[in-house]
């Protein structure tokens, strides 16, 4: 008998199973009916909870959202101690979660999911962004309006580049270098925010 039935959260064990092929084989590199199997139920009843493998993908990512808008506003902290501080520390809470929850991070990020064919990963999905683009607006609050640039770009910016450290020196990718990917954020931050007038030029 499989001993899927008798799971006491069939959906969350599905999500787990996704979630050690999604760290093995990649978000596009295994199929639902292999998912069951990893749970141990039929493919059956696979579908009771999901309706497809992007279906499994987006509730896999959902969970990595929510996990990560949490972690961002731990790192932002109202503010605290500094704007600057805050700014900084969730970029380095980026880096965290995606060295602490990889399969999350693939799902969310290169699973090819659009979040507008999800609506309730697309909510949980801004909790994360709202929290940069708060940390943003933090940096120039006595700047001129007319010279403020939008949050909304900035939070883009340094999403990126986060991202881009993640790929090429936390993930195996080609990439080599001598200094920790923390360090590496930290400075394109810093040669960013002066590049918009917001840090004072080094000595």
């Amino acid at each position: 008998m499989k001993r899927g039935y008798h799971h006491g959260n069939l959906r969350q064990a599905l999500v787990e199973a996704a979630l050690q092929l999604i760290e093995e084989t990649g978000p596009q590199g295994f199929t639902l009916s292999e998912a069951a199997k990893l749970a141990d139920v039929t493919p059956a009843a696979v579908y009771r909870h999901f309706a497809g493998r992007d279906q499994l993908l987006a509730e896999v990512a959902r969970q990595g959202y929510d996990i990560f808008g949490a972690l961002m506003e731990f790192a932002y902290d109202g503010g605290k101690p500094s704007a600057l501080a805050a700014f900084e520390a969730t970029g380095r809470a980026y880096l965290a979660f995606a060295r602490k929850y990889p399969g999350h991070y693939k799902a969310m990020f290169e699973a090819g999911l659009r979040l507008a064919d999800h609506p309730e990963l697309a909510q949980v999905a801004a909790r994360s962004r709202e929290v940069l683009e708060k940390a943003a607006e933090g940096l120039w609050a006595n700047m001129a309006p007319g010279r403020r640039p939008p949050a909304s770009m900035v939070s883009a910016h340094v999403r990126a580049m986060s991202h881009g450290v993640v790929e090429l020196y936390m993930r195996g990718g080609d990439g080599a270098s001598p200094f920790a990917p923390e360090d590496l954020l930290e400075a394109g931050i810093g040669i960013y925010l002066r590049g918009l007038g917001l840090l004072p030029p080094d000595r």
